[in-house]
Formats: structure tokens, C-alpha cells, sequence
């Protein structure tokens, strides 16, 4: 399963303005009202504000990946977000985010699950890519960079 066939360019967030990583994730999850794939929209958004509480998904480098498994979903589902302004998203290394990766498997799947966030984790720790997002002039070129990146990787697991 690649990021690139699961990530959309109408689940990408691009230069939006946001005041907490609630209201982040709130964004985020409102971009999949509608989408087939989803049987419970609240469900979705419980399950990643949950796994939020539990420890912060900002891993560092001004990167957080909110996350979470639930059957309110038929299929892994992915969003992007970057932000205009730096937000605190409780961070490991106590630095604000500005990049978004939201990730919501369905319960069962979670070896692909973990592969996903494993393979994104991996790219994010690039600092070139990371800069490459941020200097991005729009969606569809967000969405290339990934896309692009992911190419690097398409035959580790």
C-alpha cells in the first residue's frame, strides 16, 4: 500500500491557519465528510483526539502525525495538512509544527497501518523533503512531493 494511492489532493490542506492541534485535527477530519469510506465521521474523530490524549503525535522537526484505528472506517484514510503558523502540538522535542500528516487505519488492518506511518516517518526525518513541502506553491505540488518521495522507498516494506 503506497501514501500516494491512499492520500488525495482533496484531503490536502494547503496554507491554513489554525489556533490548537484540536482545531488541526478537527480541520482535518472534516475533509473526509462525505467520503464513502467513512461510516462514522464523529467515530473518526474521537478515535484520533483519544489516541492524541494518550502522547502527543508531534514526533519533532516541526512535524506531528495524529493517528488512530477504528471500525468507522472501511479503508486506510490519510489528510495533509501545513500550516501558515506554527502551532504547539505538545511535540517530543518541544518544538511547534507546521506539517500534518493524519493517518486513520480501519481496526484490522493494522499491519498496513504500521507500514504507512513507518514509511512517513521515514520520509519526514528528511530534512530536504521537509523543505520541500514547506516551500510548496500548492496542493497538487504538495502532493507530487510526496508522491515523488515515496518513489525512494517503493520497495522497503
Amino acid at each position: 500500500m503506497r501514501i500516494c494511492d491512499i492520500l488525495k489532493i482533496e484531503d490536502i490542506i494547503y496554507d491554513f491557519k489554525a489556533d490548537s492541534k484540536e482545531d488541526i485535527i478537527n480541520q482535518m477530519v472534516d475533509l473526509f465528510k462525505g467520503d464513502a469510506r467513512v461510516k462514522d465521521l464523529e467515530k473518526v474523530r474521537a478515535t484520533v483526539l483519544e489516541r492524541e490524549q494518550i502522547m502527543s503525535t508531534g514526533v519533532g522537526m516541526g512535524f506531528a502525525i495524529p493517528h488512530g484505528k477504528t471500525d468507522a472506517v472501511d479503508d486506510i484514510i490519510a489528510a495533509f495538512a501545513r500550516t501558515t503558523n506554527s502551532v504547539d502540538f505538545a511535540s517530543l522535542d518541544g518544538e511547534p509544527v507546521n506539517l500534518i500528516f493524519l493517518l486513520v487505519g480501519k481496526e484490522k488492518l493494522v499491519g498496513p497501518h504500521i507500514k504507512l506511518l513507518s514509511r512517513i516517518s521515514r520520509m519526514m526525518n528528511k530534512e530536504d523533503f521537509r523543505k520541500s513541502l514547506l516551500n510548496a506553491k500548492s496542493v497538487e505540488e504538495l502532493y507530487q512531493i510526496f508522491c515523488a518521495e515515496e518513489e525512494k522507498y517503493i520497495n522497503i516494506s
